[in-house]
C-alpha cells in the first residue's frame, strides 16, 4: 500500500512540474525545440522572422575553423532537419553545407552538465568546450567548471542519457521527469559550485 501510494506521489509531482513547465516556456518554445526532423530535441528559439534558430544565432562552424565563437547573421544562413543556421561568413555556410553533421554541437546545443542529469535545458553559444573533435555547450561558467571537473566521466554519462533517453524526445517533457525523478548522481547548482570552490582551494 506505501508503494503504490508513494508511486502516486511521484506520479502526481511529475504532472505538476510538466504543468508548470509547459506553463513557462509555452507551446511555441515546445514547437521551436521538438521539430519532426533527425535534430529532435535541439536548443533552438524562435528567430526574427519565426524560424527555428539554433543556439540563438551562434556560427557552429567557428567552433571547429576559429577556435572560438562567433555570432552568425541572418545574411548567411542554411536550413538542415528544419533546423535555421546563422554564420558569421559565406566560406563557413559552405563548409556546413558539405557536412552539416559534422558541425553540430553535442546533445542539440544544450548544456552538456544538464545531460549528466538527463536534463536537455539551456546552453549559451558563448560557453563552450572542444573534446576530442566535439563541441560541447553549458549554461554558464559554472556548469562548464563543473563538467570539466572529469570530463570523461560526464561525457560518458551525458552520452548515456542522450542516446537512452533525450534523443527523440520531447524537451519539455524529459525536462520535467528528470527534474522530477532525479538520477542518483544528480547535483544542484550549489553542490557543484561548492565542488568546483574544494578544487580551486586545493590549487588542482
Amino acid at each position: 500500500m506505501t508503494n503504490n501510494f508513494n508511486t502516486h506521489l511521484r506520479n502526481a509531482a511529475l504532472v505538476t512540474a510538466t504543468v508548470a513547465l509547459l506553463g513557462l516556456g509555452g507551446c511555441g518554445a515546445m514547437g521551436v525545440q521538438n521539430p519532426s526532423g533527425t535534430l529532435s530535441p535541439v536548443n533552438a528559439t524562435a528567430g526574427p522572422a519565426g524560424e527555428r534558430l539554433m543556439l540563438k544565432g551562434f556560427d557552429v562552424v567557428a567552433y571547429h575553423t576559429q577556435g572560438k565563437h562567433a555570432m552568425g547573421t541572418s545574411a548567411h544562413t542554411s536550413t538542415y532537419e528544419g533546423v535555421v543556421f546563422w554564420f558569421a561568413s559565406a566560406e563557413h555556410k559552405a563548409l556546413f553545407d558539405k557536412d552539416p553533421a559534422k558541425y553540430q554541437p553535442a546533445y542539440g546545443g544544450y548544456c552538456a552538465n544538464g545531460l549528466v542529469y538527463g536534463i536537455p535545458w539551456g546552453g549559451d553559444g558563448d560557453t563552450w568546450a572542444m573534446i576530442n573533435g566535439r563541441v560541447f555547450i553549458f549554461g554558464g561558467q559554472g556548469s562548464k567548471d563543473g563538467f570539466m571537473l572529469e570530463p570523461a566521466k560526464n561525457v560518458v554519462l551525458a552520452d548515456k542519457y542522450w542516446t537512452e533517453e533525450v534523443k527523440g524526445s520531447n524537451s519539455f517533457l524529459q525536462r520535467a521527469k528528470r527534474l522530477t525523478l532525479r538520477v542518483s548522481h544528480y547535483k544542484s547548482g550549489a553542490e557543484i559550485a561548492a565542488d568546483v570552490a574544494a578544487k580551486k582551494a586545493k590549487g588542482s
